[in-house]
């Protein structure tokens, strides 16, 4: 087992960094710089910069220019994501041949694999269907879960000291409920990522200066659409884009209030006092993030830090469910 531990530990670190980087593509309007996949023009190594490569690329998909720039920033995060692929294999590998020894479950690990696989395969679907919002955001939730799965097989190497049992039962439902309520905040942003509509209300609080805008939700949440536009195929309105910045900014409270709250009561508690802690600031961070990037009108630096903000947000959820759902005599 002295392999498993440096390469989970290793996945965990490079599953951030796929997130991120991810965030930057997408960003920087970057996450089309290659028509294809995997390969960019065809190319699976580099991208077209001679000038054979060029003609064979524009002729081999008519109507498209090469920007070696934005290419490049889009195959750099799939020469990662491709990287953390053969990581997770080696995981699961190693998971099933040790089981014996270790007596821990491999399932987590295989369950992992499943999870990356269809992490690709909305990668794939990201650029072959155009920025779909909906693909777009499920591959960001795809990115989310791999990097809890991560964890948890992380915080089972390193295990840390549980909490009394008594403490970690009352614990155990709000701390679950706190990764729901991150989970359903963070879909939102994605939301709003996939819709580019996180200047949709230029002031903060209000909105347009209205605390209740003219607002669609019907078309603003319609799942099964194209980027830009209606079911119908019209344009997608203002009121469409508030009603997607509002109900994120709706979403920030609640979990603002709820993290806020669970955060506290472990501050409180002596076992869990550092998860809260750390939980408790990285919300405040997050929080601040989120209004600096409306008032700013979102620099690329801090929209990218409040991607990383919510990453470590979920980090911090999973340390604290470990800490209060596993048992002190349990070898999962």
């Amino acid at each position: 087992m002295s392999l498993y531990r440096p390469l989970v530990l290793c996945s965990v670190a490079l599953t951030f960094l796929v997130i991120v980087v991810g965030a930057y593509v997408r960003l920087e309007d970057a996450g089309l710089g290659c028509p294809d996949w995997p390969g960019c023009y065809g190319q699976l190594i580099g991208v077209p910069d001679e000038a054979h490569e060029l003609a064979k690329a524009e002729q081999a998909f008519p109507g498209k220019t090469v920007d070696a720039g934005r290419a490049w920033k889009e195959m750099f995060h799939r020469y990662l994501a491709g990287t953390l692929g053969l990581l997770v294999l080696a995981i699961a590998a190693i998971a099933w041949r040790m089981r014996g020894e270790t007596g821990r479950t491999p399932w987590l690990a295989t369950l992992l694999v499943a999870v990356v696989a269809f992490q690709a395969t909305l990668g794939m679907w990201t650029v072959t269907m155009l920025l779909k919002p909906a693909i777009v955001t499920l591959h960001l939730l795809g990115g989310m879960a791999t990097l809890a799965v991560l964890m948890w097989l992380a915080l089972r190497e390193i295990n840390p000291q549980p909490a009394p049992a008594a403490i970690a039962r009352a614990f155990r439902p709000w701390a679950a409920a706190g990764l729901a309520v991150l989970a359903v905040q963070i879909a939102l942003g994605g939301w709003v990522s996939a819709n580019y509509a996180a200047l949709a209300c230029t002031d903060f609080p209000s909105c347009h200066g209205q605390w209740l805008p003219g607002m669609d939700f019907a078309n603003a949440f319609h799942a099964v659409r194209e980027l830009g536009v209606t079911a119908a195929g019209a344009p997608l309105s203002q009121e469409a884009l508030n009603a997607i910045q509002w109900s994120h900014r709706a979403g920030a409270l609640v979990t603002l209030a709820f993290l806020g709250a669970l955060a506290l009561c472990a501050l409180r508690t002596p076992s869990l006092r550092a998860a809260g802690a750390v939980l408790l600031v990285l919300l405040v961070a997050q929080v601040g993030l989120g209004i600096a990037n409306v008032l700013l009108r979102v620099p690329l630096a801090l929209a990218a830090a409040h991607n990383a903000g919510a990453a470590l947000l979920l980090a911090a959820l999973v340390v604290l469910n470990f800490t209060v759902f596993r048992r002190a005599n349990r070898q999962d």
